[in-house]
């Protein structure tokens, strides 16, 4: 069937809403047809009102069943924007991820070509250039001619002469011209004027490099053997549990030589965007111009263009965080999720999606390998590894043969009992002070920004909480405000209860207030905070971790984006300031992440020739699992926790659906809930091995004014369970007791 014979385009429209979320019919006016494709985005009439929609093509039909059709307005693309895969990509991300396929599709496409700035959409970078009309012997004639009575002309065409065209404003930069200069010529037609297309790329450093790379014996092996896997014509996974400083990367850099000497594509995924640069300069290095780079600190024309690389062939590998796992590369033999545990690989907006999951479906395309690198891999990995659907390679040694950095617990009960109420123990300082007397370099981390976690009032009980938010606001140092980190609001601190007029007391300890104390006992030593707070700029990741390695500043101290993927040879000590964090939260995840983070973390230490330690501040240093992490004891920790979670039914034994209704008042969203699970009772009532739970509050009931509740449901996620859930969720929108309150779900959340 020609393209002309199509009468009609099924069309995911966006503004249709998940209750009504369905492939819509339109159809193609005489003056477009033959100029619509799927993949393509298009502008449609929706609704009663018939307002103006976007719309993404998802298929043609050559006749209608439907005697009367709306028609496309216009279409937007001269080719399509998304390939076959991704449009078969996007339908099944709708249906797993519980969201609308236009919502899908937007996740897919860079936000330039979305969201309008000034009333258009982020497009091509163009270059004015001058182009030479005439000989050059003529223009030098010309130019002699010109020489004295207009000098500034003469130059240009000497210019041109030589070189034939040029951006117009390199014209005027070197020959100081004035842009009424190149008009003059452009009049007489000496030259012309063309708009060349220029593509806005990120500034990459290549990393310098010392020869061909060298594999131990052990990343011999698991190379070749990932290789193998990489050659079998079907998809296939693997794990790469190595541990810290084992040489993951240099695997990774064998494999995509592999893989792309063979004409196909790699996608290398990374959980932080501080990693992003480094695996960058070093795959550039590798690959030169071959490597693009996908991460939402980019600005948004360089990441419109860095796409259109990829989408027009000119890239064999991506690096890039969770999005880049849609990049438009054809071919695909490789796809690497790095520190795969990591709990950014999961959308928290919709659509919902997991990276690996996706991964799974384009590496099922395409006959390509997932694997999945990590120094502590995600309890659902190892268990899919340990019975048999994932392979699994082991580096149990560190690259340089050395050990792994021996721990020391400090216990803080005790540190308290011998007077000292700071946030840094006697056992860390005195080992931060060795450090700065041998030149050795430090890092510390926490995993709280700001200065103190809440300012209390000791008399009446009184804390300063949000008002749109179910939180307490943390308190700012640096701008002397509260803040609250869900929502955004912030009000100035008062040094007096406002409930009492009793003097408010500071509690806990974050980033800001550790930068304090350490300035306070070691003024002279250069210190460097890495937080959202000072990571708010394109690049400035990367600023500050050049700082730390080029200026050898004494001490880093960050959150959780400095405790992986780092390589400084001079890193000889890491403290944990409070490795209890995160261990006693209301989340069946909360040992593992605990776990993951002090052992990522210690791991950054002793890296290079010198041999590297870390102190672990805790107020339960009996606890199994901070001395499991301290002994890095991966294996043993997976034996205790694969156990907890078959006692406890958790994934990876069964799955968690979680439905959450939402609303501005209390009452009507507990009562919506209320509906939503009467109604999965009745849906589900012939079905065994059903667990449903709740209404109960989200972790934060109230964000940005609205509340949260919602329900659990433990089950194997079947097609039935899935449809069932989607048909419950549009049944509740479209009934009119639910006015006010909306209901989404996500499957195996990470909150």
């Amino acid at each position: 069937m020609e393209l002309e014979s199509f009468a009609a385009a099924r069309v995911a429209v966006g503004a249709a809403v998940y209750a009504i979320d369905k492939p819509y019919e339109y159809g193609i006016p005489d003056s477009l047809r033959g100029r619509i494709a799927p993949g393509m985005r298009v502008s449609v009439p929706f609704g009663a009102g018939n307002r103006p929609s976007d719309g993404i093509v998802l298929s043609l039909v050559g006749k209608s069943d439907y005697p009367r059709l709306k028609y496309i307005t216009s279409v937007q693309d001269d080719e399509p924007v998304l390939s076959d895969e991704h449009v078969k990509l996007a339908v099944w991300i709708g249906d797993r991820f519980f969201c609308t396929v236009y919502d899908a599709f937007r996740a897919m496409l860079p936000a330039g070509m979305w969201f309008k700035n000034g009333g258009r959409a982020i497009g091509d970078k163009t270059i004015r250039t001058a182009v030479l009309k005439i000989p050059g012997e003529d223009a030098v004639e010309l130019a002699e001619r010109k020489r004295s009575r207009a000098p500034t002309q003469a130059a240009v065409l000497d210019l041109l002469a030589r070189e034939g065209r040029m951006a117009v404003a390199d014209i005027l930069y070197f020959t100081g011209a004035r842009s009424t200069a190149v008009r003059a010529l452009e009049k007489s037609d000496a030259l012309y004027i063309e708009y060349v297309q220029a593509l806005r790329r990120p500034d990459i450093k290549p990393a310098r490099i010392d020869g061909e790379l060298t594999l131990t014996q052990a990343q011999r092996g698991a190379y070749e053997k990932l290789e193998a896997l990489t050659r079998g014509g079907g998809a296939d996974a693997a794990v790469l549990y190595g541990v810290t400083g084992s040489g993951k990367t240099s695997v990774y850099i064998e494999l995509i030589r592999s893989v792309t000497a063979r004409g196909r594509t790699a996608i290398v995924l990374v959980p932080e965007i501080a990693l992003t640069p480094q695996l960058v300069a070093l795959f550039s290095a590798r690959f030169g111009d071959g490597v693009a780079v996908l991460h939402s600190a980019l600005a948004a024309g360089e990441r419109y263009d860095e796409w259109k690389r990829i989408r027009r062939g000119d890239v064999s590998v991506v690096v890039g965080t969770r999005s880049a796992i849609f990049a438009p590369l054809r071919n695909i033999g490789l796809i690497i999720l790095d520190e795969e545990q990591e709990h950014t690989y999961k959308s928290e907006t919709s659509p919902r999606y997991h990276a690996r999951d996706v991964a799974k479906y384009r590496c099922a395309h395409w006959g390509a390998l997932l694997l999945l690198g990590s120094a502590t891999p995600s309890v659902e990995s190892m268990y899919g590894a340990s019975t048999g659907r994932y392979k699994l390679l082991r580096l149990p040694d560190r690259y340089n043969e050395r050990e792994l950095p021996p721990a020391i617990l400090a216990d803080m009960k005790e540190e308290i009992k011998n007077g000292n109420g700071g946030s840094i123990s006697s056992v860390l300082e005195r080992e931060i002070f060795a450090n700065i007397e041998r030149g050795e370099q430090s890092i510390l981390f926490i995993n709280r920004r700001g200065a103190n976690t809440l300012i209390a009032c000791p008399e009446c009980g009184f804390t300063h909480t949000c008002t749109q938010c179910s939180v307490s606001m943390t308190y700012h140092s640096a701008n002397g405000r509260l803040m609250c980190h869900y929502c955004g609001y912030s009000e100035p601190v008062r040094a007096d209860c406002p409930q009492c007029g009793g003097r408010l007391k500071y509690v806990g300890a974050g980033t800001q207030r550790i930068e304090s104390e350490l300035r306070e006992l070691f003024p002279q030593a250069g210190i460097i905070r890495m937080d959202t707070d000072t990571v708010s700029g394109a690049n400035t990741h990367e600023t500050l971790l050049t700082r730390f390695r080029e200026e050898r500043a004494p001490i880093l101290i960050g959150t959780q984006m400095v405790t992986k993927g780092l390589d400084f040879e001079n890193v000889t000590l890491v403290g944990v300031i409070s490795a209890d964090m995160s261990l006693y939260i209301n989340d069946y995840r909360a040992h593992e992440r605990t776990f993951s983070l002090i052992t990522q973390v210690v791991g950054r230490s002793g890296r290079g020739v010198k041999p590297g330690r870390a102190v672990i501040q805790t107020y339960t240093p009996s606890n199994e699992v901070i001395r499991l992490a301290a002994r890095q004891d991966y294996d043993g920790f997976y034996t205790r926790e694969i156990k907890l979670r078959e006692i406890a039914g958790s994934p990876p034994m069964t799955d968690i659906f979680v439905i959450t209704a939402a609303g501005l008042e209390e009452g009507a969203v507990i009562r919506g809930c209320m509906r939503l699970r009467g109604a999965l009772e009745g849906y589900l009532r012939d079905v065994s091995g059903v667990k449903l739970l709740g209404p109960a509050p989200a972790p934060v009931v109230k964000i940005n004014g609205r509340y949260r509740y919602r329900l659990s449901l433990c089950c194997d996620g079947t097609k039935r369970i899935r449809n069932t859930i989607a048909h419950t969720i549009r049944q509740f929108a479209k009934d009119r007791l639910n006015r006010g309150v909306s209901a989404y779900a996500d499957f195996c959340p990470y909150d």
